[in-house]
Order: C-alpha cells, then sequence, then structure tokens
C-alpha cells in the first residue's frame, strides 16, 4: 500500500497538471475544428479533371467562377483590378481554377491578361480522376 509523504499540516507543494493537460486538448480540438470550418470557406467550383495534374508553389491565385466573375485570392475583383495585383517579376507564378461550365474565351482572357503583365508560369488547376467531388 502507497503511503504519502505528506504530514497533516504540510502544504502541498506539488502541481497537479492534469487539468492543465484536459485544457489544452479542448483547445487543441476547438482550434480543429474552426480551421477544417475556415477551409470550407472557399469559393465554390466545379473543377474538371485531369489524370497528369501536380501541385506547384503559387503566388497568385486567379478563380473564374461559373458567371464569369474573377477572383484575386479570394477577393472578387474585376480584370482592371487583376491586372494591377498581378505582381511583376520573373519568378512570379499564377495558378488559375476554373468552373468547368466556364466559357474557353475567359480563362484565355485571364491567360492573355497574366502574360501580358509579365507572368510566364501559370498552371490550370484540376480536380484529379480518383477524387470525388
Amino acid at each position: 500500500m502507497a503511503q504519502s509523504s505528506q504530514r497533516p499540516g504540510e502544504l502541498i507543494t506539488a502541481i497537479n497538471v492534469t487539468p492543465l493537460v484536459d485544457v489544452v486538448l479542448v483547445l487543441l480540438v476547438v482550434l480543429m475544428v474552426t480551421s477544417a470550418y475556415i477551409a470550407s470557406e472557399t469559393i465554390p467550383l466545379d473543377l474538371p479533371r485531369g489524370s497528369t495534374g501536380q501541385s506547384s508553389a503559387t503566388t497568385l491565385a486567379v478563380s473564374i467562377d461559373r458567371s464569369g466573375g474573377l477572383h484575386l485570392d479570394g477577393q472578387s475583383v474585376t480584370e482592371a483590378e487583376l491586372a494591377a495585383g498581378i505582381l511583376e517579376g520573373e519568378d512570379t507564378r499564377a495558378t488559375i481554377a476554373a468552373d468547368g461550365e466556364t466559357a474557353h474565351r475567359r480563362v484565355v482572357r485571364v491567360i492573355d491578361l497574366l502574360r501580358q503583365h509579365g507572368v510566364k508560369k501559370y498552371a490550370i488547376q484540376i480536380q484529379p480522376e480518383d477524387r470525388a467531388p
């Protein structure tokens, strides 16, 4: 039988960390749930599928929704605002995510706008065929 080394009337000098661990775990769960919610608040796009896609580092994220509206890094913009928001430089990259129902001419217009402002490296974002939408 284990005996306590504490004498009657003596102050407790050890710290019980069990409540601290409980609080930290609850905060961790709250953080995980919140981050999943924030990540799901994106522009709804129905991306076309492709089997040879690959990921790349991006500087600019350009999205074109079903109605042809432009979004730069998640913010709704006009073509003039998109042109002003393009970071010029040799290593500037862009990823273009266009809804599958978007007119081809709209995507070509965005690519042309990017190239006019010095973006030589760009990629078309797709949904891999092996993943469900």
